[in-house]
């Protein structure tokens, strides 16, 4: 059994069972971003889940899993170490193939939150851990889809633009191995970090609206 393997059979435990991990032994810690990558896609393989798309927070690339997006005023499931930031959601139109180069489009935009955690019992300081660690996906949020891209997003105040938002998620999709038409290019960490009031995340998206989540 390979290095990634070994590595990915504990990342799909804590997964599987919400059990906190402990960290991972030196000779199957991944050594670098590349085989943190590995590692997270293999875990989920190994729990017969397929993404859905790629996520991307805090420059850390990983799988979105359809499990892990909840409705606009959801209850997450309880999380160890959330953090909730402001994202956005494109839907892609069409496939985004290894070898283009060309901006992708977008069939509907999603405004989110995001709230990111890790699976160890102490936070992962290690590139490569983060990776494999889905890149720290919790949950993401989603309100209902805007067919029209607009140029800029308000969060929180601050102007955004989705084009240049998705741009970094679709280079590393690519990287990947591309995507289908249908596929989600989430981007997190679009605001600092939301402060929960009585339990509840909100974050301010101006003309599109708020979003909020409980925390379990």
């Amino acid at each position: 059994m390979t290095r990634a393997a070994r590595a990915a059979g504990w990342i799909a435990e804590a997964i599987a069972t919400g059990n906190p991990l402990a960290a991972l032994p030196a000779e199957i810690a991944p050594r670098g971003r590349a085989e943190g990558e590995r590692v997270a896609f293999a875990a989920l393989e190994a729990l017969g889940i397929s993404p859905c798309g790629v996520r991307m927070a805090d420059g850390l690339v990983g799988p979105m899993v359809e499990g892990r997006l909840l409705p606009d005023g959801a209850t997450a499931a309880p999380l160890r170490h959330p953090v909730a930031t402001a994202a956005l959601i494109g839907v892609l139109a069409e496939a985004l193939q290894p070898d283009d180069d060309v901006r992708p489009r977008i069939a509907a935009l999603h405004v989110a939150l995001d709230i990111a955690d890790h699976r160890f019992t102490e936070a992962p300081l290690a590139l490569g851990l983060r990776v494999a660690d889905l890149a720290g996906l919790g949950f993401v949020v989603a309100g209902p889809p805007i067919a029209s891209l607009p140029e800029r997003v308000l969060i929180g105040g601050v102007e955004v633009g989705p084009r240049d938002a998705f741009a970094p998620v679709a280079v590393a999709a690519r990287r990947l191995g591309g995507l289908p038409a249908g596929a989600l290019l989430v981007a997190a960490g679009l605001s600092p970090p939301l402060v929960p009031s009585d339990g509840t995340i909100r974050a301010d998206f101006g003309m599109l609206g708020t979003l909020s989540v409980r925390l379990g």
